[in-house]
């Protein structure tokens, strides 16, 4: 309202000067005298203030003109000009609809006509770092693979658009199997761009599945400068890659890089069995048991595992059953309930010969959670306590049909190594391998395996069944001979 009002008393003040100004023009006295070839003009002051402003004008107009004229000379001549630049923004407008309606139509799966859209767009806009990412996606959609690899080669020419580029190729050639050529783009996209998660973790799986690990340790610290990984990950698989290193110059022959290396990746990881067995493995080979020992005590802390129990048992090749079985209870107290602990401390107790003592280690595993392992140490205690061959040969049937128990088994896949391994050998993924037990299968044979411990209790008990029989006879028949021995001689004494 204020202002309003402040704009109507404006308003009036300007009117109210311009009558000001024109009164004081008309009484005011003399005037403009204009001389020009000869003639002489005369003009009142109000005249030659008109006059003036009809000069202004005129002027004003003749500049439009020639502004006019020259815009025409330059349409002709083909510069930019006021009507070149209303024909481009409307190439544009058509250019930014079909490029819109190119990515709607990418987003809605149809990729012949987002195909059509982007070539549309191109035609209107001529901005190719705008409209090939769009055809390039568009042709893979629609299976044209070698349009899309011709698009992402564009790419590769202007700076701005060279990740883009990249990152599609090395997808394509991920796809294809080809990871040389998968890896070298990857450094490259890593090199331009080093904070990009997906080409990280491109890279990383690349260099662990070519055995570069000394790449793939730059790569994982990386991911954590960037944040994109867990410190604690971190710290896992660095010393994954350590144990992956160790192994390798192991193979090569070079033992003392390899317990360096070993020992490194147990410092990384404790808990990691494979490198606190290595590790082990390297302080026996130096002669440092107490070392060796405190590793193996610290992995069986965290996860008790049968071949952490071998390389103990190596610390001590020579010692005698009891002795052993003494030493390993710095062990077998740790984790008491756990299975792994249960079944060593019985086969600990067969090897010593104490059989009862054995199938009280072993509990209620052999029926309640029976595996291979567990029902084959049951057919030794059998066979320790003097069970018959059918008892054993019973429980080494229901062996052969029993779970196998923990392997490793990959997390991604659930395919079960023989060993471990830093790479899964079959999706390729990088430290997915647990030690659990895998998914359980049907075991079906042609022989019948799951029948084998009732044809092997049925063999059991016809043998002892015949045999019975055979002596119940045999007593019948003396008993027929005393008998009849016995009435001949009453027959002979009456004679």
């Amino acid at each position: 309202m204020l202002w309003s009002i402040i704009k109507i008393v404006v308003f009036g003040a300007l009117v109210a000067a311009a009558a000001y100004g024109a009164w004081f023009l008309l009484e005011l006295d003399g005037g403009v005298q204009i001389v020009m070839a000869g003639y002489e003009f005369n003009l009142s002051p109000m005249m030659a203030v008109i006059g003036l402003l009809l000069l202004v004008l005129a002027i004003w107009i003749f500049l439009k003109l020639a502004g006019l004229l020259i815009a025409v000379l330059k349409f002709i001549n083909g510069d930019e000009t006021a009507l070149s630049r209303y024909f481009d923004r409307n190439r544009q407008e058509k250019g930014y609809r079909a490029l819109s309606e190119g990515l709607l139509a990418l987003a809605s799966g149809e990729g012949d006509l987002a195909m059509s859209k982007a070539n549309k767009a191109e035609k209107y806009l001529k901005k190719p770092a705008l409209t090939n990412l769009i055809t390039a996606q568009a042709a893979e959609m629609s299976g044209d693979r070698k349009k899309a690899e011709a698009v992402y080669k564009r790419l590769l020419k202007n700076e701005n658009t060279r990740f883009v580029g990249l990152r599609g190729l090395m997808r394509q050639k991920l796809s294809d199997g080809d990871t040389q050529t998968a890896l070298k783009l990857a450094k490259t996209a890593f090199a331009l761009k080093p904070k990009h998660g997906e080409v990280q973790d491109a890279l990383l799986q690349l260099q662990a599945k070519s055995e570069d690990w000394q790449g793939a340790r730059e790569t994982l610290n990386a991911k954590l400068k960037y944040g994109t990984l867990p410190r604690d990950v971190h710290k896992r698989r660095d010393a994954v890659l350590a144990l992956s290193e160790a192994r390798e110059v192991l193979d090569e022959g070079q033992s003392i890089e390899a317990r360096e290396a070993a020992i490194e990746a147990n410092r990384l990881s404790p808990d990691l069995v494979p490198a606190a067995v290595l590790a082990a493995r390297g302080y026996i080979e130096q002669g440092s048991k107490r070392y060796a020992t405190r590793v193996i005590k610290k992995a069986w802390d965290a996860q008790p595992h049968p071949d952490l129990a071998a390389v103990f048992a190596e610390i001590e090749p020579d010692e005698t059953p009891d002795k052993r079985l003494k030493r390993f209870n710095k062990l077998l107290r740790v984790h008491p309930d756990n299975r792994e602990t249960k079944l060593l401390e019985a086969e600990l107790h067969i090897a010593a010969e104490d059989f009862p003592a054995a199938r009280r280690a072993l509990g209620d595993l052999a029926e309640g959670d029976p595996d291979a392992r567990a029902l084959t140490i049951m057919a030794a205690v059998e066979r320790g306590e003097g069970a018959s061959d059918a008892v054993v040969k019973g429980w080494l049937a229901r062996a052969l049909s029993a779970p196998r128990g923990p392997q490793w088994v990959c997390d991604n896949c659930h395919h079960i190594h023989a060993e471990w391994a830093p790479v899964c050998e079959h999706c390729e993924s990088f430290d997915t391998l647990s030690w659990k037990a895998p998914p359980a299968q049907a075991v079906s044979t042609a022989t019948g395996v799951e029948m084998l411990p009732l044809i092997v209790g049925t063999i059991e008990d016809k043998s002892v069944d015949q045999h019975e029989e055979t002596e119940a006879e045999a007593d019948v028949l003396d008993a027929e001979i005393v008998e009849d021995d016995g009435n001949k001689s009453e027959e002979s004494s009456e004679k």
